[in-house]
């Protein structure tokens, strides 16, 4: 269905893209016209006086070699020995029906160096050896992150999620010669296993035996715990992680012992604010980037406790009452579980020990952030980052927050928004997000896209790497998301982002999820689609051809139940009518269709390059 009335503004009158729009959002939530934001102080930082100084602050030395294991975690070891550290655990993990593990780092030392000698020995890895490892959140799996450290060998996570053809495609790219899974895809890897001739061992986390799979608890339960780690320089390889293939094929994102290892620090430190006695919860898959940041490299550099729980599902109320029953200090996870939570009555828990929430992967809709306030008494402070990168950019303890903004520069780059030619754009105006790599490269920023020397040049223009993401900057140096470059919509000779018209959507209560991409129009330029579904909130990335005929925007929608019998013609025009309430009336879809799903990719991303491309009928 599509709505035929237009309202033409003039590109000279047209809003500062997202900032404006969200102020006035606000404003409306909090009966405050133009209100431009809230100074942040529940909790002074732990780390630094002011985020102003953040800059000098941060100023890590890259040693010739490094190893994080060996240099970062033994050395929290040998402070536990000396009592200079507080006895809290470096691993708490709790499983589903409440079983609990505790490790100190000393602990996790003596089982990750027997773990090693399991990967050296019995796995035959060599140093710069590849190692696919599929594992859910079991101990296991910290322990075999640093098992890999320790021996030089390069691992690459991947999701429980992934089909035999997923799997079959990175064993096909990386030439990983060892698998590392559990009984559940075991048979999975069996069935691609014979089209990987490079494939030398495969090596199972279970109690129970399969044939032609080493049994990894067996062989840890007889391994040395004496162990020599590998020496490693700070540019050799540590750990590649497939992107999540919105915009096509996954790429291996390469990065070093001390992009991750060291660069980290800044996540740790300035924007998590961890310290040694902080217990820190990140709910993030092991598959993704985000578990390498919050899960094992950013608390850890701070001798933070890592806490785990291994649900065996989502469930909002185990999320509150874990929150509420453990002394959980800091919580990270992404925009969509905070919407979720703030469903539910806070009012019933007691968040006793927690003082800093944090949130990535995607923009958080402003009145969630409201809703957790509210509730909790904490703000939520935003971070903006890729698997290519650390920290890129982020709210930070201390700064005023203006909502629809992902805050500012993080020390460890020098952040811009450029034209596609690689040229510094001035305040307010729309470009390319940007990291300054000359005349000197960032040493937090991945190494290569591995073996994809063309995709990897793709990334650098001029003076810049190109985030893939569009933004604006403003004059006070915030940041502002508008979305993918390939997802920005041109309809009638202005820009539109997916973000702004999927926030205004899901604000209704009768959607549930929704999803901006474009559609031919024979009068206008390009539409934006719309999906809306129970389950998330979360952009996407696409590939977009160079072509410029009449484009809409068009949005497709998955209801919430209560919704799904209402009269759907109506529908349409109340969700349009409250789009251009809530943002530039011209950004409202003109097509609106409803669905029961989402195309996504394995880690939940919806792929608006398949909904695109269907619209347009490419294949």
């Amino acid at each position: 269905m599509v709505a035929e009335s237009y309202e033409p503004i003039s590109a000279n009158t047209r809003p500062s893209a997202v900032r404006d729009t969200m102020i006035r959002r606000l404003g409306r939530h909090t009966g405050t016209p133009g209100w431009t934001g809230r100074y942040c102080s529940a909790f002074a930082p732990n780390n630094f006086g002011h985020h102003s100084c953040l800059q000098t602050l941060f100023s890590p030395q890259v040693p010739e070699y490094f190893n994080f294991a060996k240099d970062v975690l033994d050395a929290w070891t040998e402070k536990e020995k000396r009592g200079q550290k507080p006895g809290s655990a470096a691993l708490w993990w709790v499983s589903g029906d409440a079983r609990e593990l505790r490790w100190t780092f000393e602990e996790l030392g003596f089982h990750s160096r027997r773990a090693a000698n399991v990967l050296r020995g019995p796995c035959g890895l060599q140093r710069g050896d590849r190692a696919l490892l599929l594992l859910p959140r079991v101990p296991e799996w910290w322990l075999l992150n640093v098992a890999c450290t320790r021996t030089g060998v390069v691992l690459i996570p991947g999701t429980c999620q992934l089909t035999a053809r997923d799997i079959l495609h990175r064993l096909r790219a990386s030439k990983a010669k060892c698998v590392i899974t559990d009984e559940t895809l075991a048979p999975v890897l069996d069935s691609v296993a014979p089209e990987c001739s490079f494939l030398q061992t495969k090596l199972l986390v279970s109690e129970k035996k399969r044939d032609s799979w080493m049994n990894f608890s067996q062989l840890l339960s007889t391994a040395s715990s004496d162990h020599i780690c590998a020496e490693t320089r700070s540019e050799d390889p540590m750990t590649i992680f497939f992107t999540s293939g919105t915009t096509g094929s996954p790429k291996m994102t390469e990065h070093s012992n001390c992009s991750f290892g060291i660069g980290l620090t800044v996540n740790g430190r300035y924007w998590l604010d961890l310290t040694e006695r902080d217990v820190l919860w990140n709910t993030s898959d092991t598959g993704w980037a985000k578990s390498a940041w919050s899960s094992i490299f950013a608390p850890w550099i701070q001798g933070a406790c890592v806490f785990v729980h291994h649900m065996p599902r989502f469930d909002t109320t185990t999320v509150l009452q874990t929150l509420s029953n453990y002394p959980i200090s800091a919580f990270c996870t992404v925009p969509t579980v905070y919407r979720m939570l703030v469903q539910q009555d806070l009012s019933r828990y007691q968040f006793h020990s927690l003082k800093h929430c944090v949130s990535a992967g995607e923009p958080i809709n402003p009145e969630v952030m409201e809703k957790w306030k509210a509730g909790t008494g904490l703000d939520i402070y935003e971070g903006y980052g890729q698997t290519e990168t650390v920290l890129i950019a982020g709210t930070f303890k201390g700064m005023t927050i203006k909502p629809g903004s992902f805050g500012k520069a993080s020390p460890a780059y020098d952040v811009q928004v450029v034209d596609d030619a690689g040229k510094v754009l001035p305040p307010g105006t729309e470009g390319n997000l940007a990291i300054r790599v000359k005349p000197q490269r960032p040493f937090s920023l991945f190494t290569q896209y591995t073996d994809d020397p063309e995709r990897t040049a793709q990334c650098f223009k001029g003076d810049f790497y190109l985030t893939g993401d569009r933004g604006l900057m403003d004059e006070d140096g915030y940041l502002w998301f508008v979305g993918r470059t390939d997802d920005v919509i041109k309809s009638a000779g202005y820009r539109i982002g997916p973000f702004e018209v999927e926030n205004a959507l899901t604000e209704h209560k009768a959607v549930a999820e929704a999803a901006v991409v474009s559609s031919p129009d024979p009068v206008r330029g390009e539409v934006r689609r719309c999906y809306s579904n129970v389950l998330s909130n979360m952009l996407f990335k696409e590939i977009t051809n160079n072509f410029s005929p009449s484009q809409v925007v068009k949005a497709f929608i998955v209801l919430n139940p209560a919704y799904k019998s209402v009269n759907h013609d109506q529908l349409v025009a109340e969700l349009q009518e409250h789009v251009k309430k809530v943002t530039a009336p011209y950004k409202y879809p003109r097509k609106i269709e409803f669905v029961e799903q989402l195309p996504k990719t394995v880690s939940d991303k919806i792929r608006r390059v398949e909904l695109r491309n269907k619209e347009w009928g490419r294949s």
